[in-house]
């Protein structure tokens, strides 16, 4: 059984890191299948939600179960969760957690998280210090080096936790730093830290390697960790730049810690946490929503969710030789998939926003930042930041790319308007592509 704070967090990044080791692709997928299995059973005793909804089925069956989202669960909050917390409570603190920038109140035991809101409604997340040790324990496990001297992690987050400051000892200390603070704190902060590790999404990112490329931050971490937002190539690549080494990510949400790069910097899924089901969008192109069972969570528990974003395999094996799954991208939200009128015919295609970066970023080595946004069926937002010089020529290149990406998709091209970049406040995630006007009915 976990222990809870510290001695936890030890034991499972003990776990994590020297545990359980699989021989091959199958016996990863044996033991999970046991996993799952043990998994259901006890939650379908627990939550009132589950015993509803899986009745009829076995725990065997459990790759078939009838698949839940966010409205689902916030719907059926009450009766979900497992430790008798009402969503008028968990709200309440949540809420008011947010206001005051307060993030230590719990209720009992269980600390109580408010999602961004991204996909339009903002999820409520509940975690128990048994849950937080398993998770800090993980992460740890995932993102550190061999621990032989002390780790300094600098934290970004919109909103703070207990969950991201359940550690701290001798070796490993984790310092929040909130997003809405001003540049010039962070900037302050960091020299004074002196992290080895930066975790922040990676707007955040974007912004503190700026300030290196200005000489205003001195601080040099060993490793950078984008989290939050989807990584774009473009603010990778100066990312890397800056700090002069491979940006690695986490790709975590409301729902779960989902996956992280391995030293060569491959995403890969933890698969010892979470099973993950592909339902395709485009099985050539590997890419897929993912429906997810978290066989560590109890408190709220997380079985056969269906995400809404979209995910690309890896086409080749990592260097590694992790039998978890590989991913090359984390593309974005499903939300911000371009629907374009079909060309000569009735009815709608689709574009991924992997290939509308693409025909952005392969047009012109120019493009050092860019937003697409997608305002009606007919019509592109183009904001691409480029020297005043060159602005006409890169402007009407990218349009054309885009253009000629909709109608090889079979899509009527659409109008395309260059505009300013609108104003970003710093607790909102960072798109680069965004579709803003309602999808059409398929």
């Amino acid at each position: 059984m976990v222990m809870n704070g510290l001695p936890g967090i030890v034991a499972s990044y003990l776990r994590t890191k020297y545990g359980t080791r699989f021989s091959s692709r199958d016996a990863l997928l044996r033991w999970q299948d046991a996993q799952v299995r043990r998994f259901v059973t006890d939650v379908t005793r627990r939550s009132r939600f589950y015993a509803r909804h899986l009745r009829g089925y076995t725990a065997a069956e459990w790759r078939s179960f009838p698949v839940i989202d966010k409205q689902i669960m916030m719907d059926n909050f009450d009766d979900l969760n497992t430790v008798g917390v009402t969503r008028a409570q968990a709200f309440e603190v949540a809420l008011a957690a947010e206001r005051s920038r307060d993030f230590s109140p719990t209720i009992g035991e269980v600390a109580v998280g408010l999602s961004s809101g991204t996909s339009g409604n903002r999820g409520l997340f509940l975690v128990t210090p048994r849950e937080r040790a398993l998770w800090a324990g993980a992460v740890l496990a995932r993102l550190l080096p061999p621990l032989r001297s002390a780790q300094r992690i600098a934290f970004f987050l919109r909103a703070n936790n207990n969950l991201y400051t359940s550690v701290r000892s001798r070796l490993i200390g984790f310092e929040y730093f909130d997003l809405l603070d001003p540049m010039e704190r962070h900037v302050a902060r960091l020299d004074e830290l002196a992290p080895t590790i930066v975790v922040a999404p990676p707007s955040m990112l974007r912004l503190l390697a700026q300030a290196r490329a200005d000489g205003a931050l001195r601080a040099r971490p060993d490793k950078i960790v984008s989290v939050a937002e989807v990584l774009d190539p473009v603010d990778e690549k100066f990312i890397s730049a800056q700090f002069g080494q491979i940006v690695h990510q986490v790709y975590q949400c409301t729902e779960g810690f989902l996956a992280c790069t391995c030293a060569h910097g491959t995403l890969h899924l933890n698969e010892d946490f979470v099973a993950v089901q592909k339902e395709y969008l485009d099985r050539d192109l590997g890419k897929f929503v993912p429906i997810i069972t978290d066989f560590r969570r109890a408190a709220q528990p997380i079985i056969r969710y269906r995400l809404n974003d979209i995910l690309t395999e890896r086409g080749e094996p990592c260097p590694c030789g992790s039998p978890f799954t590989a991913l090359a991208s984390v593309e974005g939200r499903c939300d911000d998939l371009f629907y374009f009128p079909a060309a000569g015919r009735d009815g709608w295609i689709h574009v991924f926003p992997d290939f509308i970066r693409r025909a952005v970023l392969e047009t012109s080595e120019d493009v050092a930042e860019y937003l697409v946004r997608q305002v009606a069926a007919d019509r592109l937002e183009l904001t691409l930041q480029v020297a005043e010089g060159l602005r006409p020529d890169v402007e009407q290149r990218v349009a054309v790319a885009l253009r000629q990406l909709v109608e090889r998709q079979g899509g009527r091209a659409p109008d395309i308007a260059p505009v300013p970049a609108p104003a970003r406040s710093r607790d909102k995630k960072l798109k680069r592509v965004e579709r803003v006007f309602a999808a059409p009915v398929r």
